[in-house]
């Protein structure tokens, strides 16, 4: 009688590879190679690609654009000061706008560019003659703080709290749901102005506009800094409220996608705790789509922001590019839209990057 040679099922042979979790095959929670997760480099640099050439669009349209415009900076800069400035004047203004007619349009572009990589953006007439770069520096950080912090908070509030109520789907939390949508269909000056009249007219909390009180001076003291949040407090609230109900609509109807999927079945069925599959199984696949959202939400911050900064009178950029817009400051102008559109540019590869990282789909392009 001959032996058999067969190996016993429950020994693996020599070198094979290890079983895999059938609950983690196709899911974010699996990893690229135990104990290590690798880096999308094909991913990243094709997507780095595509990201440069729209930054060559942009800023191309964006040197264009105005100059396809009726009139320019200098001709209403001229109409303002009503024929007292002499035609060598005029000439001299073209020269350091880079407006001159006599100068080929190609060769204004390549000017442009040359500005550009030596960091100068021109100069702004509303603010005086100064570098764009100055007026935009002054007016950023503010803007930053108050709706980019803003934009982070309503992010990670609302989508924590779409997870939890589409988790528990069906329960009493899922009443915030169309009480936070309608709070965000009504407008952000609308809801700033409300609650300008009930909590800093009616009821005293907060101050109704500017950055900080007049008479301070600017420093890093805490009397400038408590005069700075205290003034911010009432628009991050208005902007939080207005733009929470987006973020817990995605993020629940997304858990309520994930729930169904077999992968939380069979977690549940293998007896895992609750809020390990919660966070991370299903609200790990679910935050994928928020994650894109968030940093297209990047890029309504500067247009979001100009009702809002008339509103409370806030000296941010988008009040500033609403008086380059009225003045016909077209060095301004570019000057905030080349910042805007390389932001979005930087914050939509940050976000293919989390992508890459959080879902290993994205990854097998690099196979």
């Amino acid at each position: 009688m001959s032996a058999d040679t067969s190996a016993p099922a429950t020994e693996a042979s020599p070198g094979a590879p290890e079983p895999v979790d059938p609950t983690l095959v196709g899911t974010t929670a699996t990893r690229a190679e135990r104990g290590r997760m690798r880096v999308p480099w094909r991913f990243i640099g094709g997507r780095a690609a595509f990201y440069v050439f729209t930054a060559w669009a942009a800023i191309t349209i964006n040197f264009f654009i105005p100059r396809l415009m009726k009139g320019d900076a200098v001709d209403a800069y001229m109409a303002r000061s009503q024929g007292q400035l002499t035609p060598d004047a005029e000439k001299a203004l073209r020269l350091m706008f880079g407006l001159d007619h006599s100068v080929p349009l190609w060769q204004q572009y390549l000017d442009y560019w040359g500005m550009l990589l030596r960091g100068d953006l021109g100069v702004s007439i509303s603010t005086g003659m100064a570098p764009v770069g100055d007026a935009i520096a002054a007016a950023l950080p503010w803007t930053l703080g108050l709706v980019g912090f803003a934009t982070i908070v309503s992010f990670l509030i609302g989508t924590v709290l779409g997870a939890v109520i589409g988790w528990r789907r069906g329960g009493r939390l899922d009443v915030l749901v169309p009480v936070t949508t309608f709070l965000g269909t009504v407008p952000y000056f609308w809801l700033g102005l409300i609650f300008i009249a009930l909590f800093s007219t009616l009821l005293g909390w907060f101050p109704a506009g500017h950055a900080y009180e007049v008479g301070v001076d600017p420093g890093w003291n805490a009397e400038f800094i408590g005069q700075v949040l205290s003034h911010a407090a009432l628009p991050v609230i208005t902007i939080v409220i207005a733009s929470l109900g987006g973020w817990v609509l995605g993020m629940r109807n997304m858990m309520l996608t994930v729930l169904d999927e077999d992968y939380i079945t069979v977690a549940q069925a293998k007896g895992m705790p609750n809020r390990r599959v919660l966070w991370r199984y299903a609200a790990r696949n679910a935050v994928l789509p928020q994650i894109q959202s968030f940093a297209l939400s990047l890029g309504f911050i500067v247009g979001g922001t100009i009702v809002m900064e008339m509103v409370f009178s806030y000296p941010g950029i988008g009040l500033l590019l609403l008086g380059a817009t009225n003045a016909k400051d077209y060095a301004l102008m570019q000057g905030i839209f080349l910042v805007l559109v390389m932001a979005v540019l930087v914050a939509n590869i940050i976000a293919d990057i989390a992508y890459a990282i959080l879902d290993p789909r994205t990854r097998q392009t690099e196979a």
